[in-house]
């Protein structure tokens, strides 16, 4: 079964390359997920060169100059020799090289280039680490982002953050359901507008809806009940919204063809992952009901139609029950379709996983729904007592 450790740059230059990769390869993994592009973060790392490690937004590589030139978006200079010598050391192990990319979340392009980023129902760029995929700058970056990290001899470009965010503040006081806050998330920016409407959308009533009940529950109405769905959504916020929020994923698929195109061309592959399973299960391991694959529309993403286009999916199985994880994988294979490669990213430790057992299990629960590969996230956060538990889940899962 393929496998993969994720591993941020950090952790390369702080350990040492040689001995990062011995460590893993000695667990029997495949490959390195490494973070060429990755956004700002302030991380507790048990075992890297400072316990409490600051992240900036960069892009971890000299970006060629051929594929920015004349863009008004460019990478955030990050450590740009972190990819030296890195694939020559991959290839002395018989390990896979993969490129994790983070594409649209990154708080310094946005503070920069505001009109970039999205614009909520009430006109607000609120959320400036949230670049909007419907941006035409924004589309020609996250191509060639793509296209520059295939030429890093990846095996795999494994795309975060290509689609829409969900909102999340870092304080409200004011007690928003998930519908409430679904809607204030929603991007009205002239683009999405202007692409809902070439739909046959009524964006302008989308929008005011979304601005009257959002305004609502600021000025004291009380907040929506439930989980997001859309018969839900309808009832609550009626069928324009619901028709906007489905014209979202016209705007994510167009995009994800033009970068698995492009990942194509330069000679690797697409490995798509969207964030729901994030948003349900990532604080605690414990996911909301709904299955990630019924939900992805939330965040534009047509898995349906993204099965067509894309030839391997990533999925966030961030699950304390090994039942969950196989339920999401099936669901997603369901969706995506039987040929295409699922690879189950899982967390070998806190909060997800209390004992190697437990891993193990949802590893064989993985592989049993149909997952060609188990992924795990990640080096420098967890432990290595925590991370000696992967041996025996790769043992197990064949």
């Amino acid at each position: 079964m393929d496998s993969s450790v994720y591993v941020f740059v950090e952790d390369l230059r702080g350990e040492g390359v040689e001995r990062v990769l011995d460590r893993i390869s000695a667990y029997g993994v495949n490959g390195i997920t490494v973070g060429a592009v990755h956004h700002a973060s302030r991380d507790v790392t048990p075992h890297g060169l400072s316990r409490l490690t600051i992240r900036h937004d960069g892009a971890h590589f000299v970006p060629p100059p051929d594929l920015f030139a004349g863009l008004r978006l460019s990478p955030v200079p990050g450590y740009l020799n972190a990819f030296d010598g890195l694939r020559e050391a991959c290839a002395k192990r018989s390990m896979k090289l993969h490129g994790w990319t983070v594409f649209l979340r990154n708080a310094t392009l946005g503070t920069e280039h505001p009109d970039v980023t999205v614009r909520d129902c009430f006109g607000d760029r609120g959320s400036l680490t949230d670049l909007c995929p419907a941006h035409p700058d924004v589309r020609e970056y996250a191509v060639a982002l793509a296209r520059a990290v295939a030429r890093l001899g990846a095996d795999s470009v494994v795309a975060e953050s290509l689609h829409f965010r969900p909102l999340k503040p870092q304080r409200s006081f004011v007690p928003l359901g998930p519908m409430d806050t679904y809607l204030f998330g929603l991007c009205f920016c002239d683009y999405c507008m202007r692409r809902a409407t070439d739909l046959g959308v009524n964006a302008e009533v989308a929008r005011d809806e979304c601005a009257r009940i959002v305004g609502g529950v600021l000025d004291g109405d009380p907040p929506a009940q439930g989980e997001v769905t859309r018969a839900a959504l309808t009832a609550y916020a009626g069928p324009d919204v619901v028709a906007y929020a489905r014209a979202r994923s016209e705007t994510v698929t167009t995009l994800v063809s033009e970068v698995a195109s492009a990942v194509a061309d330069e000679g690797s592959k697409l490995v798509f992952i969207d964030a729901t399973g994030a948003v349900k299960g990532y604080r605690d391991g414990l996911p909301t009901p709904g299955l990630a694959a019924h939900d992805a529309w939330q965040l534009g993403v047509d898995l349906v139609a993204l099965g067509d286009l894309v030839p391997a999916f990533g999925v966030l199985a961030y699950a304390r029950d090994a039942a969950r994880v196989a339920d999401d994988v099936g669901a997603y294979l369901r969706s995506v379709g039987k040929d295409r490669e699922v690879r189950a990213v899982l967390r070998p430790g806190h909060p997800d996983s209390d004992s190697t057992d437990r891993l193990v299990a949802k590893a064989r629960g993985a592989k049993a729904a149909g997952a060609l590969a188990v992924d795990f996230y990640a080096y420098g956060l967890v432990p290595h007592p925590v991370l000696d538990r992967i041996p025996a889940a790769l043992s197990e899962a064949g």
